[in-house]
């Protein structure tokens, strides 16, 4: 592909590197250094000059750290007269500061989206963002992408003759009714009430689960308090089985491993939108790759074609 430049932040460069070979082009090369008093410095080392730049980086654990070099990144080819620059932003951590649900709090979704276009960002590449709401916080153009035909894929391995989806929330419901019928499902969702960011009840389950095959799905999954929260109100229905799937395994604090250890849990499912350590895997862990979808999508923003129709084409096997 001509007059494309792709650079990755420290955050994930293993699925920059594998987007790029999906693409076929090389992976640029980014030199982040910092100061002596802490500042950080980002050097693109390629030219950018009337390039269409693509710039991966999702916010990950150290957010700040991430969030600052996407920054400079930004600032760095804004300044190198790229022609168009792209944040793909696998993970927007900050998509779940979305609402004043209390007095004088601050909304991190939009003061960050506001940052990003302020750096130079034209356009934002996400994936599966927390609410649909926090795509009109950014004042650019905004391609959002889901996992769901990549899941949709993996579970079709299965017999889901008596399977049903289950949303941990109501908010997460319109998302899991979606992937229900990508896989001929039933859905249901668990009535939660959240006390604190790692606190939270489920009163009940709304829908069929005994006896059935029962797929919990959630965006995301950070301490993993709400899905084992869920996984107590499920075993009191009786369902057959219980596989967890989510888009962004974040895994922090041990949550994989207290997954793992639930012995009724049969499989846990997340995509690569952000790294998995490696001494965190289990032998319940999949990990599917989302770099195909991402690396088709910048192509079609590249030539001018339309992302949306990524959704409409048969999912991948």
């Amino acid at each position: 592909m001509r007059d494309i430049a792709v650079f990755s932040g420290s955050a994930h460069p293993e699925l920059a590197a594998e987007v790029c070979a999906h693409l076929g082009v090389q992976l640029s090369p980014v030199r982040a250094s910092r100061f002596a008093n802490d500042c950080l410095e980002v050097q693109l080392l390629a030219n950018c000059r009337e390039r269409d730049v693509f710039l991966i980086q999702p916010l990950v654990k150290p957010v700040q750290e991430h969030l600052v070099e996407l920054l400079l990144m930004c600032d760095a080819a804004r300044g190198a007269s790229a022609s168009r620059i792209t944040v793909v932003m696998p993970h927007y951590s900050y998509a779940r500061s979305d609402k004043k649900d209390a007095p004088r709090i601050s909304m991190g979704g939009r003061l960050v989206a506001d940052l990003l276009v302020a750096a130079g960002a034209s356009r934002v590449l996400a994936m599966t963002l927390h609410a649909p709401q926090v795509h009109g916080f950014f004042s650019v153009p905004v391609d959002h992408l889901h996992a769901l035909r990549e899941l949709a894929a993996h579970f079709r391995r299965y017999d889901l003759s008596r399977t049903t989806v289950v949303s941990p929330d109501l908010g997460n419901a319109k998302e899991a009714a979606a992937f229900a019928r990508l896989i001929g499902a039933q859905v249901a969702a668990g009535a939660k009430q959240r006390f604190a960011d790692d606190r939270v009840r489920i009163s009940s389950v709304i829908g069929e689960v005994a006896g059935r095959d029962v797929i919990v799905l959630d965006d995301e999954i950070a301490k993993g308090s709400t899905v084992l929260e869920l996984l107590d109100r499920l075993r009191e229905l009786g369902p057959r089985s219980i596989r967890v799937a989510c888009t962004h395994g974040l895994f922090a604090a041990g949550a994989l491993k207290r997954l793992s250890e639930q012995p009724d849990v049969l499989e846990i499912v997340c995509t690569n939108t952000v790294p998995v350590p490696a001494d965190e895997h289990t032998d319940k862990l999949r990990v599917l790759s989302i770099a195909p979808a991402l690396a088709e999508a910048v192509r079609r923003i590249h030539n001018g074609e339309s992302v949306s129709a990524l959704f409409d084409a048969p999912p991948t096997a």
